[in-house]
């Protein structure tokens, strides 16, 4: 049987028993147990009734969240010329073109945040299997394929978050600190979970919202009752 030092089995201890609860009372534990060194990040993970195999099952989206996610943005754009001057001065970290694509293909991924103006769709789309796999490929349904370079790195910056439903149906999320008020978790988890509830896609059948569960970087996880995690 696995050893637990003193920290995380007090935090397992805490959690007995708890299943399904009120989102206040997951964010507290949640808080409770982030006890390491570090500002640990409130993760949300959801399992969704869709298999995203399907195109018409896929669930995709972007949300604001209303306190941010705590977690230092760094964004990438491509772009030329005015529209590149314009990334850069709304805070983007790395603008190019075909500069940048070599820089990706060499391995070098040093951004959090993809976005690129429509006339580079063609230079971004020879990074397809690189930047796809890890849900930083641009798209124009998310808001990251968009001539308004500047209102996109704003956002970015401003503590938008991607999402998007792997294999298994599961989408997941880190949605603010442990540091973070009770307050603002809370509602940062019922805004992530509110986009999503929008983002129900046409070929969903039967349940949609599974199950839905928190925890921290380095703390046991938690189940959520769906109905008040849907603000309800």
């Amino acid at each position: 049987m696995a050893k637990f030092g003193k920290r995380t089995t007090a935090a397992r201890a805490a959690f007995e028993g708890k299943a399904n609860v009120k989102v206040t009372e997951a964010v507290s534990l949640v808080k409770a147990a982030a006890t390491a060194k570090f500002d640990e990040t409130v993760e949300i993970a959801m399992v969704l009734g869709v298999d995203p195999r399907h195109a018409d099952q896929m669930v995709r989206g972007t949300v604001t969240l209303p306190h941010g996610t705590g977690k230092t943005v760094r964004v990438a754009v491509f772009a030329r010329g005015d529209k590149a001057d314009e990334a850069k001065a709304a805070g983007a970290d790395i603008v190019g073109a075909e500069d940048l694509m070599e820089t990706i293909q060499g391995g070098t991924i040093d951004f959090d945040w993809c976005i690129a103006t429509p006339d580079m769709m063609g230079v971004v789309g020879r990074l397809g299997k690189i930047l796809g796999p890890r849900n930083l490929m641009p798209n124009p349904r998310v808001g990251t394929v968009t001539p308004d370079v500047a209102t996109a790195v704003k956002d970015a910056k401003g503590g938008q978050v991607q999402f998007r439903a792997e294999k298994a149906g599961v989408v997941h999320a880190g949605i603010g600190k442990a540091s973070f008020s009770q307050e603002q978790l809370e509602e940062n988890v019922k805004a992530f979970v509110d986009a999503v509830q929008k983002a129900r896609p046409a070929g969903a059948k039967g349940t949609y919202m599974k199950k839905v569960n928190l925890t921290s970087t380095m703390g046991p996880g938690v189940s959520v009752d769906i109905a008040s995690a849907n603000g309800n």
